[in-house]
């Protein structure tokens, strides 16, 4: 990345408080090139978070044009999985409000459109409602505007997709996926925040429109066992017959078998994401060998 000095512009980054939010903070001072705005439901714990800590909640608009006046960017992700979540909605306010306020560079956090990649084939709402985001972002009328696409963490191997334990004692994963299936797009999320802080440095390179993914490695399930395992993790697969796990789940990994997490992504995007970023980013093997830690009990 082209380093300069630190600039009077202020970036305000919604989900500072997440991990993708969180780690676009971190990039944003470590590069020191833009003053940093975390916009957080509940600023008086998280005071230490960024230059500004302001209150903001997607759902309460009244409280974002105070929070996004006189900033420069905006980093814009919005949560799925958080219960009552219309992420259509949300989005579509601060797109209004971010315009309002004349902010000249929005970034905004996306996936790929299932839907319409499979011809109405599967049907994954929790990728399909930030791509139709993608259009009122595109049509706002920014000067600069960027589409991010996180990968499958590293990290949720750690979380929320860590290995079970077996009744036999072993430990593995039971999913509806061929485990030879080479169609899964990762990354360390704690590198998200470069392509993201490169992207606003850069805005003559990647403020046009431009899809930036992160992509440290391409692997199937077995690939990954197989990677564990040269650190001295055995770990085991079994896929999931029809019907055991709720039908999103069922669509999104036949999604993935039929076309890859990242879907339509070109080496194009992958190459400019890492020029952006100024960094490769890391693959599975070392961030696992300094990451990965398995309890057995």
């Amino acid at each position: 990345m082209i380093m300069s000095s630190r600039t009077e512009k202020t970036i305000a980054v919604i989900g500072a408080t997440g991990q993708q939010g969180g780690a676009v903070l971190r990039a944003l001072q470590a590069d020191n090139q833009f003053k940093t705005r975390a916009l957080t439901r509940r600023p008086s714990a998280h005071s230490d978070l960024a230059d500004e800590v302001v209150e903001a909640d997607l759902d309460r608009p009244e409280t974002l044009k105070s929070a996004l006046s006189g900033a420069h960017g905006l980093f814009l992700v919005t949560n799925f999985w958080q219960e009552g979540t219309d992420e259509i909605k949300q989005a579509t306010t601060a797109i209004d409000v971010a315009r309002e306020v004349g902010l000249e560079h929005l970034i905004w956090s996306t996936l790929p459109d299932v839907e319409a990649i499979s011809a109405g084939r599967f049907s994954v709402p929790h990728y399909t409602a930030k791509a139709k985001v993608d259009h009122l972002v595109r049509s706002a009328g920014f000067a600069h505007h960027t589409f991010v696409v996180p990968p499958f963490y590293y990290q949720n191997l750690l979380t929320v997709m860590a290995p079970q334990q077996r009744p036999d004692g072993s430990y593995g994963w039971t999913l509806p996926l061929n485990p030879d299936s080479r169609s899964i797009h990762m990354g360390d999320i704690n590198e998200f925040g470069g392509i993201v802080a490169g992207a606003f440095a850069r805005p003559d390179v990647a403020g046009n429109g431009q899809y930036l993914p992160l992509v440290g490695d391409l692997m199937s399930f077995n690939q990954i066992i197989e990677t564990l395992r040269q650190l001295g993790h055995e770990f085991t697969f079994d896929r999931a017959p029809r019907g055991v796990f709720p039908a999103e789940v069922e669509a999104t990994f036949d999604y993935f078998e039929t076309h890859t997490y990242m879907g339509t992504l070109t080496a194009a995007e992958v190459e400019l994401a890492t020029l952006v970023s100024g960094k490769q980013p890391t693959k599975l093997l070392p961030w696992a060998r300094e990451h990965f830690r398995h309890q057995t009990n």
